[in-house]
């Protein structure tokens, strides 16, 4: 039986059981990491017990008015949150784009994570809900 090595390994969110095992789901390394990224930036202040500024603030940014502004402002707010608390990448390249049409902001976003040398690339769609 091969042992792998896993550097990083975090639990799967949906909580979906592992077919052999019947155990919580795992995510290990890349997939691991951008899970958190995406967690980071979902997270609104105060969601975080005992951790009230750990929140990206994008939520707050999403009632603005769908401009290049706003679209700056939240680049600027997404680099904090990825340097501030998630250690594990080195940001490669983020592009936010305002479609005021749909208003909405389309986020593209690379990173590396620990030593890889292809980067990782994440594409959302940010919206407000009520």
């Amino acid at each position: 039986m091969a042992i792998t090595n896993h550097i990083y390994s975090d639990i799967d969110l949906t909580f979906l059981p592992n077919p052999v095992t019947g155990d919580v789901a795992m995510k290990y390394d890349q997939q691991s990491v951008i899970a958190s990224v995406r967690n980071l930036l979902s997270t609104n202040p105060y969601d975080r017990l005992f951790q009230p500024d750990v929140s990206s603030g994008l939520t707050g940014l999403l009632f603005e008015p769908c401009t290049p502004i706003t679209a700056t402002l939240i680049e600027n707010e997404i680099i904090r949150t990825l340097t501030n608390y998630e250690p594990r990448i080195q940001l490669n390249t983020l592009a936010v784009t305002a479609n005021p049409d749909q208003n909405q902001f389309n986020v593209s976003l690379s990173f590396f994570v620990g030593n890889q040398t292809q980067p990782t690339a994440i594409n959302l769609l940010l919206q407000r809900t009520r």
